[in-house]
């Protein structure tokens, strides 16, 4: 359950000022973003000047949405180009749009070549009839069809529509030599109520005979997610897909969350390697494998994983042809084990563990060029840092540095630079090209500088503080731009989900630290026990503990905060996400005084009612025990470590958060939660989001959570008026 990852001078209610979009009338030569800063500035934020002016000095809900958002990045083949997307909102449209760009590493010069599409996903290089061009999925928003291939002329900015599908494509990858293009489809093979009674053409409703039938934020559409090969023409057109897993009741990538990295071509463009997860109790098991199947033979599939029991996934073939190397997690059913890589030889069928004896997590697990080895990211005390480590195992090495998470993108012809991203607490992230041998970097795209030209910043400090059984917890402490010690400030204690989720230099658009430390706050967050980055037995130590040593590390950090003088004792919140909802529902019953409100966002508030509504079973199988009537000891950890049975206890305010589309965590917890409080007479409100799941994803909504979210906290933690206010 992960989470979703300049203070307004003005602290009360916010005023209910139409947006843009619902105005009877129009400014002449004003476009919707012109009006909604228009409103804005009027209703909102008098003391404010619009984004980009010299006055603006604090980071705002609304400014959150103004800022661009990097999306997909390709390097060329000879890494003199780099293409990448980014996307903007229209707060007062309720939507986004993308534009592509291409970077030039001679001139280090960048130039727009597409603008306000719709959607721009899986850019790549490749070669096609006329050349190297850029490939890529999207919509113009101009046409019916959905999402089709495009190439682009890197020269020119000439465009031509590969493929012309009805539905759309997603997930390009192609192959090599351009001759051929992989992507994914729906392919429906479960029949509806209305197919199997034809005479009922308005009967409205499932008939279901196993679990799964919904999953994160959607119902099962009877569809599977396919993986297709089609041919390019010498006219640069794709010719007819063909189903490399026709007639399977599987999907690929394995959902919800898995992508493109799924798949991937063999050197010579003949084979692919691929994930899907065919197993009879899909709800129960995290047992995905890896398989490899000739494209001119799609009937037959070869595991290279069997007999794995845990997530295998991610395969990359080695730049000879020869081996395939790809993430696998050991034990069965932990969705958040050890992320290992392991090489198998094609040839002799032998697989071998390059990160043995490695204490940390693997992600992205990229092949050097000439093969020598293979570059990944990893969690690392409160980072994501990118290493090395050679093909036959050895010791990996940092070449990453800095307080930032990194992010791998593709690896120069040369070896000795990469593409990467890299982003902090305090900006979204950024494109790079990173050098290997000494770790400085050079950055590439300047998306948001000129709002951030004008925006004060916070101070950010790393702290240890000792835990209830001597060990260190790692914590992030934010303070406000203009953080005087000599002043008293209200404490906000993070509760991070996951469960196992490092709480890194990441910059979200929910939780968002640098925000809330621009309204006045002071923000600790804990990397509690149960967070990677912190080596194996710190991140296990979570799963079958809900309620027991990760919540005293929080009220150990939280009680490092309180006992400096600058912060104010009788200002405290403590706010969370998913698990960190649970968190808050848990110390709702248990923090003995120390907080003065609280937030929950998606929080699991009853263990027993979880189990029976909830869809990845293996999640609750793995962190609970298992069902809570598979045995007395399973029964007294459930009593212990559900935030449901210390209700009689709670008596602070509490603002609850959810969404009916959430199924990870069903929006039944947040209404029981909600009943409990008002029931007893706590101060109470609950946030509710017909339709929105466990992340709130629409800018409209996503301000009006950060206003319900402020103005929530101002009722028992508003932060001292500034000077001048």
């Amino acid at each position: 359950m992960g989470d979703d990852r300049g203070c307004r001078r003005y602290h009360g209610p916010p005023p209910t000022a139409p947006l843009a979009s619902a105005l009877p009338f129009r400014f002449p030569n004003s476009s919707p973003a012109m009006l909604q800063r228009l409103l804005l500035s009027c209703f909102l934020l008098p003391a404010l000047a619009l984004p980009g002016s010299a006055q603006e000095t604090r980071m705002t809900p609304e400014l959150l949405w103004e800022l661009g958002r990097l999306g997909g990045s390709a390097l060329s083949s000879d890494g003199g180009l780099v293409a990448y997307t980014v996307r903007h909102y229209e707060l007062a449209e309720d939507k986004g749009t993308s534009d592509l760009y291409l970077y030039e590493s001679a001139s280090a010069k960048t130039r727009k070549v597409l603008s306000s599409w719709a959607g721009v996903g899986d850019l790549q290089f490749a070669q096609g009839p006329f050349g190297e061009r850029v490939f890529f999925t999207g919509s113009s928003g101009k046409d019916e069809l959905g999402s089709q291939v495009w190439a682009l002329n890197p020269k020119d900015g000439g465009l031509l529509q590969v493929t012309d599908i009805e539905g759309g494509v997603a997930g390009l990858k192609v192959s090599p030599d351009g001759g051929r293009l992989a992507f994914t489809m729906g392919v429906k093979l479960d029949q509806e109520v209305t197919e199997l009674y034809e005479d009922l053409p308005k009967a409205d409703a499932r008939i279901i005979d196993s679990l799964m039938y919904r999953h994160w934020n959607a119902w099962h559409d009877y569809e599977y997610t396919h993986l297709f090969v089609a041919p390019v023409g010498e006219d640069g057109r794709a010719g007819e897909p063909v189903d490399l897993m026709e007639g399977l009741r599987v999907d690929c990538p394995v959902p919800p969350f898995g992508g493109s990295e799924q798949y991937n071509w063999s050197p010579d463009g003949t084979a692919m390697a691929f994930t899907m997860k065919d197993v009879e109790r899909w709800a129960e098991s995290t047992n995905s494998d890896v398989y490899v199947v000739e494209v001119d033979q799609p009937g037959t599939h070869k595991n290279l994983s069997e007999g794995q029991p845990g997530y295998d996934n991610d395969p990359v073939f080695a730049p000879d042809g020869k081996s395939v190397a790809y993430h696998s997690m050991e034990r069965a059913s932990f969705e958040a084990d050890r992320n290992r890589i392991l090489h198998h030889d094609l040839g002799t069928g032998t697989t071998v563990d390059m990160t043995a004896g490695l204490d940390q997590m693997t992600h992205g697990a990229t092949w050097m060029p000439d093969g020598s080895g293979m570059l990944f990211t990893s969690e690392w005390r409160g980072t994501d840092q990118i290493f090395s480590i050679p093909a036959r195992g050895g010791s990996p090495r940092q070449l990453s540095k800095g307080r930032r998470n990194w992010g791998l993108v593709d690896v120069f012809p040369d070896g000795r630079r990469a593409l990467v991203s890299y982003m902090d607490m305090t900006r979204p992230r950024e494109l790079a090209i990173l050098n290997l041998a000494d770790g400085s970097h050079e950055t590439i795209s300047h998306i948001n500088d000129e709002i951030y030209a004008s925006l004060e910043m916070p101070r950010i400090e790393e702290r240890w503080v000792e835990a209830t059984d001597g060990k260190k917890i790692h914590c992030w402490v934010i303070f406000p731009p203009d953080f005087d010690p000599a002043r008293k400030w209200p404490l906000l204690t993070y509760c991070q989900g996951g469960p196992q989720g490092q709480i890194g230099q990441w910059f979200s658009f929910r939780w968002n630290f640098y925000l809330m430390a621009s309204q006045g706050y002071v923000v600790v967050a804990p990397n509690r026990r149960g967070l990677p980055g912190f080596g194996r037995e710190w991140n296990d130590q979570i799963s079958g503990d809900w309620g027991g040593q990760a919540m005293q590390d929080i009220l150990s950090a939280t009680d490092s905060l309180l006992a400096e003088p600058y912060i104010d004792r009788e200002r405290t919140g403590a706010i969370g996400a998913s698990f960190g909802g649970y968190t808050v529902y848990w110390l709702m019953g248990n923090h003995e005084g120390r907080f003065k409100t609280m937030i929950s966002h998606c929080g699991v508030f009853n263990l027993e009612s979880m189990y029976g509504s909830t869809e990845e079973l293996f999640f609750v199988n793995w962190d609970l025990g298992g069902p809570y009537w598979k045995s007395p000891e399973v029964q007294a950890d459930y009593e212990r470590f559900s935030p449901h049975k210390f209700v009689g206890n709670w008596d602070t305010p509490l603002l609850v958060v959810h969404g009916q589309k959430d199924f990870r965590v069903p929006v039944t917890q947040g209404m029981e939660a909600f009943t409990a409080a008002q029931v007893q007479g706590v101060p109470s409100r609950f946030l509710y989001y017909p339709a929105e799941g466990h992340w709130v994803l629409k800018p409209q909504n996503g301000v009006l959570w950060h206003r319900v979210f402020f103005d929530w906290l101002a009722r028992s933690c508003k932060p001292e008026p500034q000077e001048g206010s």
